[in-house]
């Protein structure tokens, strides 16, 4: 068992409130009642309502807003995960800075005065790049995720040597707000079900932590088998479609005693590009949490608030193909995207009075929002115009292509660049064998924009050429797969590309920093370039502008635009996919923008075709789902595997 602190090194890392309000950290404690089906807090009989909140989707100067908004709806908890990913960015090199401050988060839930469960993983899902677990480690090619294999468990015994001796004093019984810490997530969906990675996992936590900490598991109902193990406590997560007294009877097979937990009741979906937005009407989500409160059942609601996936962090699933998560992560919570309250919330709220207190008083009223424009871009120039300066360490060369992963290139984009050998006057096909786009590439010829390859989706274009000619292949990764795949998922070219009977060889790989073109842009020099009269593939264009009257958050919406990556003074906003749906909006936090008196810049990198006008503008309200036929028909015509925008999707885990 890992030693206690020094009383008075503890009260200097935990809040004032926390060592005022609370019993002493000897007198503190969260067990589980087995005699009485229960949880007991000091002794007493307690019952969380909690909320999943994610701070690595939340900006810094955002959290304390969130957390009173959740406080003030009656609950006593939150949960959230870590993402290994998010904070050892390359192995061995740490950051807890900014957003990424773990312990500036958990004492702001502190000073909410919540309690917390917590998710460290190492898999989290969340609907998150690579479920959380760092890309680096697909730089070991045959490494097994998730099981017991050397390479694996000993970058994970490493993250964790670092992660949970800063948890430590915060655990409840060390005077901080931690109640309990759940080990994996979800492993009964993985397949692998390696129980000796799970015990290790398990020894690994104790030897950390210590014997006092709850330990839990929390599984799907046809998880439990791989994903429960004896001696952590075992919970379930379902929604409010699901057979409550169903689920639970089977809960019960698995843990006799103790207090029934779901641990992810679901009050919305996420969202994946081509399909609608997701909803959950608020009568059923509401029905569900009283049924399961009368039960006496401690229950985590997720998502409370969603938040965004800024930049690249978005995940993916592959449910018959390859489907990538949307920037916004509003999952129809309570609280939405922007942090306003929504009739859910209210509805929720009323819901847990009847079980419990709430706080008093008013609930914060919706942030201010502002509309502006429509703004019209300036082009800047065509991608290929800046490759010295977005990879200015030159290419990498090799007879095939090499993968993100195996010149360390962890998100983003990466060029692939080759030249005809000989002369194709007729159209020919050019294409990547076994699906070995991962994920979507544009294919220029002498600079010229020729289509697009699609992993599951378009696997062809016809080429032409003269012998010499620049065949340039830029591949986006859109996420790396989050939940359920047994595979590791590469990307970039998996396979050496065809040129009708030719296999393309001598390739150069350019690893394109393109965040630290944008932020710093201004101090660059930028060169001449023969603008093209219609310009199409991956093109930048910006604007600069102020703004007149006050500052609030907002939504930029991209009519006519088809694809790609936007920036707001010099921060990645993330993805927009507006010909495909169905996100339409991307939201901006107000301390993103400069007040009046400054110029603030958007920069867009548009990968395929730039509408007649090329205008943006700032709306009042989020588009989260287009509704257009249009949509519809173009989705559905892409793939004959392609699911219909209205037909369900099966669940996935978090």
């Amino acid at each position: 068992m890992a030693p206690k602190k020094p009383s008075c090194l503890r009260s200097l890392l935990l809040p004032l409130s926390l060592t005022l309000l609370l019993p002493q950290a000897d007198t503190r404690s969260f067990i589980v009642d087995r005699d009485h089906d229960r949880f007991l807090l000091d002794g007493a009989p307690f019952r969380y309502v909690s909320g999943s909140l994610h701070y690595f989707r939340v900006p810094r100067v955002l959290w304390a807003d969130r957390l009173l908004k959740m406080r003030w709806s009656g609950l006593n908890a939150i949960q959230f995960y870590v993402p290994w990913n998010y904070h050892e960015p390359q192995p061995g090199v740490y950051n807890f800075n900014g957003s990424r401050d773990l312990i500036a988060f958990l004492n702001e839930a502190a000073l909410a005065n919540l309690l917390v469960i917590l998710r460290p993983g190492p898999y989290i899902c969340a609907e998150w790049e690579m479920g959380g677990l760092p890309s680096w480690l697909l730089r070991k090619s045959e490494i097994r995720l998730r099981t017991s294999d050397p390479d694996f468990l000993a970058a994970v015994d490493s993250w964790f040597k670092v992660l949970l001796p800063k948890i430590y004093p915060w655990l409840y019984h060390n005077g901080g707000n931690i109640i309990s810490i759940q080990v994996e997530n979800e492993y009964g969906s993985y397949g692998a079900c390696d129980f000796s990675y799970m015990r290790h996992l398990a020894g690994l936590f104790r030897a950390l932590l210590g014997e006092k900490i709850l330990l839990f598991t929390t599984d799907g109902p046809e998880g439990l088998k791989c994903g429960s193990l004896q001696g952590l406590y075992t919970t379930v997560d379902f929604g409010p479609a699901d057979n409550m007294t169903k689920i639970f009877t089977l809960l019960r097979k698995y843990e006799p005693h103790g207090p029934l937990v779901n641990s992810e009741y679901y009050t919305g979906w996420l969202d994946y590009w081509g399909q609608n937005h997701s909803t959950r009407s608020v009568s059923a989500v509401t029905k569900g949490l009283e049924n399961m409160l009368k039960l006496g059942a401690s229950v985590n609601m997720y998502m409370f608030h969603g938040g965004t996936n800024f930049g690249y962090w978005n995940g993916a699933d592959k449910k018959g193909r390859f489907l990538s998560i949307t920037t916004s992560y509003d999952y129809d919570a309570p609280i939405s995207e922007a942090g306003d309250p929504t009739p859910k919330l209210f509805a929720l709220r009323d819901v847990i009075s009847k079980f419990q207190e709430v706080p008093l008083g008013p609930l914060p009223p919706p942030s201010p929002k502002m509309m502006l424009g429509p703004l019209t871009l300036h082009l800047v120039g065509h991608l290929l115009a800046f490759l010295d300066l977005l990879c200015p360490s030159g290419p990498i060369r090799s007879i095939l292509p090499m993968t993100f992963e195996a010149v360390k290139q962890d998100r983003g984009f990466m060029l692939y660049r080759t030249y005809m050998t000989h002369t194709i006057f007729e159209p020919t096909p050019f294409w990547v064998p076994n699906n070995g786009v991962h994920d979507r590439a544009y294919v220029m010829v002498d600079g010229v924009f020729q289509g697009v390859l699609e992993r599951n989706m378009r696997d062809k274009l016809f080429l032409m050429g003269k012998v010499g000619s620049k065949l340039d292949i830029l591949v986006e990764n859109m996420g790396r797969l989050s939940f359920g795949s047994n595979s590791s998922d590469f990307k970039g070219l998996l396979e050496p590309p065809i040129l009708g009977q030719t296999i393309l060889t001598q390739w150069m790989m350019f690893p394109l920093k393109i965040d630290n073109l944008v932020k710093w842009w201004f101090l660059l020099q930028l060169p001449k370039w023969p603008y093209p009269q219609a310009p199409s593939g991956p093109t930048f264009y910006s604007k600069t502008f102020p703004i007149l009257g006050s500052v609030g958050d907002t939504f930029l919406h991209l009519p006519g635009w088809t694809k790609g990556q936007v920036w707001i003074n010099g921060f990645n906003l993330g993805r927009y996919w507006t010909k495909r749906g169905p996100q339409q909006t991307l939201y901006v936090p107000r301390f993103l923008l400069f007040p009046r008196g400054a110029l603030n810049k958007i920069t867009l990198l548009e990968l395929e075709n730039v509408p007649l006008q090329p205008q943006v503008q700032f709306l009042d309200k989020p588009i989260l789902n287009s509704t257009s036929t249009l949509h519809r028909t173009h989705i559905n015509s892409l793939s004959a595997d392609t699911l219909s925008a209205s037909e369900p999707m099966e669940l996935s885990g978090h």
